[in-house]
């Protein structure tokens, strides 16, 4: 009987070993990682993971309003055109007033809201297309104005949402030197403004410096980055044959460097990242360019995030 038990514990072990083994080689890419560069790459995901955890990060959106012309009451009132959360601020707050492309705002008397901690009554309202824009608060709840194309919205933050106390982190794909390219920059003529589509339905205008080539499993890629030609680093928005698989469905976002004098430059796709769409729904990101569709799946960078229902 102890021998029978004694065999079957043997067994059961092996089992296991077995296991472990063939989940372990299911998850790794069997290729041998620099221990620098994946350091590099989990320090580089340890940041994003920690923005993310940040009280006003993508987490922490509760809300996007946008104005009409004239008077827009808020509060937490079901009467107010800008409904804020119930149960985190007054029911009736006070009102934005848009005007000739300016943006004020107008707090009720018995509300303390505040502006870099000093209590306003009335404030005319600098939008993000003007640099860093005034933000007001009220308890967990902070708020400024955006500008998208014509339109001005409200763009409302929770430091206590749901979201953002759920945050478990995101999946990514096993590091892979592989995709860690080097792209030849062929600038074009004169900075070149591609048309770049956004969630909203609206096309935005944005600079492009030069079109990067490169090469995988021998066959030739490129993308368009956006970039001033002053700028030191360079933003990619691409999609994949994973994009509404494995990936978000509106692409993933990239940062290079600019290329050096050689006219190389690194594209590494181990940094690829979630717009901030892929968490809430309300943000307006700018989608891939038409021409920045890789006809590949790119196996890198992180998954599409699983704690938001889309």
């Amino acid at each position: 009987m102890k021998k029978n038990s004694y065999s079957l514990f043997n067994n059961i072990l092996l089992g296991v070993g077995l296991f472990l083994i063939i989940a372990m080689a299911g998850c790794s890419n069997n290729k041998p990682v620099d221990r620098e560069y994946l350091q590099e790459i989990e320090e580089w995901h340890e940041r994003r993971i920690n923005s993310l955890k940040e009280s006003d990060s993508w987490l922490s959106l509760a809300g996007l309003f946008w104005l009409k012309e004239g008077v827009n009451s808020f509060g937490s009132s079901q009467e107010n055109q800008l409904k804020f959360p119930s149960g985190k601020c007054p029911a009736e707050m006070g009102r934005f007033l848009l005007q000739d492309s300016s943006v004020s705002v107008q707090i009720n008397e018995n509300v303390a809201v505040f502006y870099n901690d000093q209590k306003i009554s009335t404030m005319t309202l600098k939008d993000d297309s003007q640099g860093a824009p005034d933000v007001l608060r009220y308890g967990s709840l902070s708020w400024y104005i955006i500008q998208r194309g014509n339109r001005y919205g409200v763009r409302l933050k929770d430091s206590e949402s749901d979201l953002l106390k759920n945050f478990k982190g995101i999946e990514r794909f096993p590091v892979d030197p592989d995709w860690r390219v080097t792209a030849n920059f062929l600038p074009y003529d004169s900075v070149k403004i591609i048309e770049v589509p956004n969630i909203l339905g609206t096309i935005g205008k944005d600079p492009s410096p030069g079109k990067l080539v490169f090469q995988i499993n021998g066959q030739n890629y490129a993308l368009d980055p956006i970039a001033a030609p002053e700028d030191k680093r360079w933003f990619i928005i691409f999609s994949d044959a994973t994009s509404g698989e494995e990936t978000y469905g509106a692409g993933r976002f990239l940062y290079i460097d600019a290329p050096g004098d050689n006219q190389t430059a690194i594209i590494d796709f181990n940094k690829s990242y979630n717009p901030p769409c892929a968490f809430t729904p309300y943000a307006t990101c700018p989608l891939p360019p038409e021409q920045n569709h890789l006809a590949l799946r790119v196996t890198a960078g992180e998954k599409n995030y699983q704690g938001y229902a889309h």
